[in-house]
């Protein structure tokens, strides 16, 4: 197990009402779980944000698609696939 450091933080009053909510409710054992669970979320979403800008950025540095294709063109590939890999009735 991980080092515990105790840290003291602020919070509104709703946000502490809904720290109090969560712990009544029994979702979570103690507002100490509620503020870890929501740092772990933050933390993936946080991630997750600079990984799609990194792949976003290699996007636009990889330049103009030989063949750009139409959003037209684009759903009817699309309406082909799903039409192709939905089992017949």
């Amino acid at each position: 197990m991980s080092r515990i450091e105790k840290v003291s933080i602020a919070l509104t009053a709703d946000l502490a009402g809904k720290v109090r909510d969560a712990v009544r409710s029994g979702d979570y054992a103690s507002a100490s779980e509620v503020v870890r669970d929501a740092l772990r979320d933050w933390s993936e979403d946080r991630e997750a944000r600079t990984r799609i800008a990194r792949l976003w950025d290699e996007g636009l540095a990889s330049g103009v698609a030989e063949h750009r294709r139409s959003a037209a063109e684009i759903g009817a590939v699309g309406r082909r696939r799903l039409a192709t890999s939905r089992p017949e009735t």
